[in-house]
């Protein structure tokens, strides 16, 4: 009897994990079999490399908008990642038991904020603030960014968090005896023990950040050009999906497939790193 409930157990969890798997194929397949006729047709590297997002012209070119996305999503971990690593040594090492206690759940509630709410509050607050200190629209890769690095703090904290927490006693101890003060020693001995769990952090909060939609559909102002400046506006890959899959057909739907394709990609390489960085040590 407990072979077999053993078996059973087994089987059912197999067949969970399968079912995950199989989600992941299906979706895979399905985004590859409507968006590739369009990349054939068009030409990968005219596709990727256009400059030029006019369906009703026949014209489908998404490189402003892996500008847009990768710009969006470089200032928002530049605004939001030093906060987070700085956050996660705080509640490490020099937070008092009452107040991690206080900061944790603050930042898990931080995480289950839906986007729509962080947009509305950066529509209201945030794009008026930049329109009136730096000019123009406020709609814009700033607006986004700073939105995004908000985002993006929980993910950061939290790893980097456990990352430095798991490090063995000994090493802070080791330091300490080697005549090292408590900053020193987290600088020179945990932050660099610690640097592949951070750094995954870093990597899985960058992916947040990069296919993050319904926020920066609000915030960015959806042009489809170059960006000459972090005050202007853009449209990433996840918006331009958003906005026009609602009413696209025929060739329009297939490029917005593949403009998903390239996503999916780019999104799949942040993950694979991630989790090599992790794996590594």
């Amino acid at each position: 009897m407990k072979t077999f409930k053993e078996r059973l157990t087994k089987g059912i969890f197999l067949a969970l994990a399968l079912s995950s798997i199989s989600a992941l194929v299906l979706i895979t397949v399905f985004i590859i079999v409507r968006g590739v006729p369009l990349m054939a047709k068009v030409g990968l590297f005219k596709f990727v490399f256009g400059l030029e997002w006019a369906p009703g012209r026949g014209l489908y070119g998404i490189f402003p908008m892996i500008v847009g996305s990768f710009s969006v999503t470089i200032c928002a971990a530049i605004l939001g990642i030093p906060i987070g690593i700085c956050c996660s040594i705080f509640l490490a090492e020099f937070a008092p038991k009452r107040l991690r206690n206080i900061f944790r759940p603050a930042i898990q509630l931080l995480a289950g904020i839906p986007s729509v709410v962080y947009g509305f509050w950066g529509l209201i607050f945030i794009v008026p603030a930049i329109r009136n200190i730096l000019g123009g629209p406020g709609l814009s890769i700033l607006a986004g960014a700073i939105i995004l690095g908000i985002m993006i703090l929980p993910t950061v904290i939290s790893i980097s968090e456990v990352s430095i927490l798991a490090l063995p006693r000994q090493y802070k101890d080791g330091g300490l005896a080697l005549g090292l003060t408590h900053w020193q020693t987290i600088r020179h001995v945990l932050l660099p023990a610690a640097k592949s769990g951070i750094i995954a952090g870093v990597v899985l909060g960058i992916g947040r950040a990069i296919g993050e939609t319904m926020a920066v559909i609000m915030l960015l102002g959806n042009a489809v050009a170059m960006p000459q400046s972090i005050l202007d506006p853009v449209r990433t890959l996840t918006t331009n999906i958003g906005i026009e899959m609602g009413y696209a057909s025929d060739e329009h739907q297939q490029a917005l497939f593949a403009t998903g394709i390239v996503l999916f990609v780019i999104i799949m390489c942040i993950n694979s790193i991630a989790q090599y960085i992790v794996r590594r040590k």
